[in-house]
């Protein structure tokens, strides 16, 4: 009898964390979806040998302080830096993305990989992205 008691109070206790479980996953979702299309940008069709800058701004959205330890990009026609490498609760940095297009035709996609002291997802990844169009002049 006991253990059919426990069982029912087990579970009917735990009805309301899976709910609360479940909600919490989908608001996980949603901030990442939003986080995602903030740290994507896309130059659009540029001509080969263009240097394209744009800066993302990274904030610091917790409460505590927020170390950027290393910044790297996935190729070395990319190139990055950060402003601050400290950010207090709720400041803002920027973080400088360089593409040189040269020597490349059609769609490119680059990542900037921000690396922090952050406990849970540690790296900030950036992307751009571009369709490079050879140019004319230097087809012909």
């Amino acid at each position: 009898m006991r253990l059919i008691l426990s069982l029912v109070l087990g579970f009917l206790f735990s009805l309301p964390l899976t709910a609360s479980c479940i909600a919490q996953e989908k608001i996980l979702t949603i901030k990442k979806l939003e986080a995602d299309a903030a740290h994507t940008w896309d130059f659009g069709q540029v001509e080969e040998g263009a240097i394209l800058k744009h800066n993302f701004t990274l904030k610091n959205d917790s409460k505590r302080l927020l170390r950027i330890l290393a910044v790297d990009t996935s190729c070395g026609c990319t190139t990055s830096k950060v402003k601050s490498k400290v950010l207090i609760p709720g400041a803002e940095t920027q973080v400088e993305a360089q593409f040189d297009s040269s020597g490349y035709s059609g769609p490119v996609e680059q990542f900037i990989y921000v690396h922090t002291n952050r406990i849970i997802e540690p790296e900030i990844n950036f992307k751009i992205k571009v369709d490079v169009i050879k140019n004319k002049k230097q087809e012909g």
